[in-house]
């Protein structure tokens, strides 16, 4: 197959998934709203507060890196392994895997779909932080800023796929899914600091990729980093989860 078609397929599909997931009004309206929630929420509770671990920042400027990556894995993770789960009980992926498309093909274009939809509420988090909240942004900053949103929402579509595979029904999904991520989300500083944590769970949490985004994205905020803001070692951490969830998804998924 030529290069040409090939990408002709997954952009097919990306449109697709992009159709489905716009249709389905309630799922894209709380897709979006679950992180602006969160946003006004802690903005509005602790504006005042500055961090002083993080350079003396206010609150809200080391809460939107957070949020961005409570966004990114919703939009991506969560989303994907659901919708994923539901397909299949549908018959949906058994009807697609009888036809021509190929399996990469179609797994191709349900994340580029997801990548799409991270990157939107991104933009939407983002402006609504700095025109509403005064967030600090540093444009020199903004290379990090997008290693971090592609190689984190790579990781946790990978992940998303991968986890799908151990659902065993649609009723199931939504426990299984949130259950397998909420806990990383509070132990990796997300909604708050977790420099006062035990040492061991900071490792802990550090060994998994919600942390790592999340840690990614605080350095492109921080107003003591330089250059473009690339954390190579987060980046790192995010690329081996991203091959993990990769083999995994291989052996794992399900097509009925």
């Amino acid at each position: 197959m030529s290069d040409t078609r090939a990408l002709s397929l997954t952009l097919r599909q990306a449109r697709y998934q992009q159709k489905m997931f716009w249709r389905n009004a309630a799922a894209a309206m709380f897709t979006f709203l679950f992180p602006l929630m969160f946003l006004v929420i802690f903005s509005t509770l602790n504006g005042g507060e500055r961090i002083k671990s993080r350079g003396g920042i206010t609150f809200v400027t080391y809460f939107m890196p957070g949020i961005l990556a409570f966004g990114i894995i919703s939009a991506t993770y969560t989303n994907l392994a659901i919708g994923t789960v539901f397909q299949r009980e549908e018959g949906i992926l058994k009807r697609i895997r009888g036809t021509p498309l190929p399996p990469w093909a179609f797994m191709a274009g349900n994340v580029l779909s997801s990548l799409a939809v991270g990157l939107l509420l991104t933009v939407i988090t983002l402006f609504l932080g700095i025109v509403v909240y005064d967030v600090t942004y540093q444009a020199h900053t903004t290379l990090g800023l997008l290693a971090a949103l592609i190689v984190g929402s790579a990781c946790f579509c990978t992940l998303g796929l991968a986890i799908s595979g151990f659902v065993p029904n649609a009723d199931a999904a939504p426990a299984i899914v949130n259950f397998a991520v909420f806990p990383l989300v509070f132990v990796s500083g997300i909604f708050f600091p977790m420099d006062g944590a035990p040492a061991w769970l900071q490792n802990v949490a550090k060994a998994f990729p919600v942390r790592p985004l999340a840690d990614a994205l605080q350095y492109v905020f921080d107003p003591r980093t330089k250059g473009a803001g690339v954390n190579g070692v987060d980046m790192a951490v995010l690329g081996a989860w991203f091959l993990v969830g990769l083999v995994i998804a291989r052996r794992s998924f399900r097509w009925t």
